[in-house]
């Protein structure tokens, strides 16, 4: 079932958070798509995937590639043509109400110093539960991942 999660990030940096979520979700067998709304950001994880994937390499590929379809994580601003069951959405990229059904996980990273992106995360969460998708808001302000919020989904 259909789960999004809303990561506020005060304390993380948007791709070590997007990091930990990919190595959990591939750990249970899902293929992700990670979309951003910067494809410099974009540039950035994928470039630091490679380099620093040494000792925990993350298997993806930057989207429009010959072989996007076969890719366990793509990483782009495209639809999820790889199979994924999992979606990472960094800098106000969105998930349509569909898509979103068809996920397990749809996770929304916003950083707390940006406020388009506070806003937009915002608008998510309202389209999102309204639609009866279950969500949780979760803060790092501690220094540690901490659920704030929990909305349960049709029925719940």
């Amino acid at each position: 079932m259909a789960q999004a999660l809303f990561y506020h990030l005060i304390r993380a940096r948007p791709e070590d958070t997007a990091r930990m979520l990919v190595a959990r979700a591939l750990g249970m067998g899902w293929r992700i798509m990670v979309r951003g709304g910067d494809p410099a950001r974009l540039d950035r994880i994928d470039t630091r995937w490679w380099v620093e994937g040494e000792a925990d390499f993350l298997p993806h590929g930057r989207e429009g590639g010959p072989h996007d379809a076969r890719q366990p994580v793509l990483i782009g601003q495209g639809p999820a043509v790889n199979g994924a069951v999992a979606l990472v959405l960094l800098d106000r990229a969105e998930a349509t109400l569909e898509e979103a059904r068809g996920m397990e996980r749809v996770w929304h990273l916003f950083e707390a110093a940006d406020e388009a992106q506070m806003a937009a995360a915002r608008a998510q969460w309202t389209r999102l539960t309204a639609a009866g998708i279950p969500a949780q808001y979760w803060s790092d302000e501690t220094g540690r991942w901490v659920i704030k919020v929990e909305k349960k989904g049709e029925g719940g």
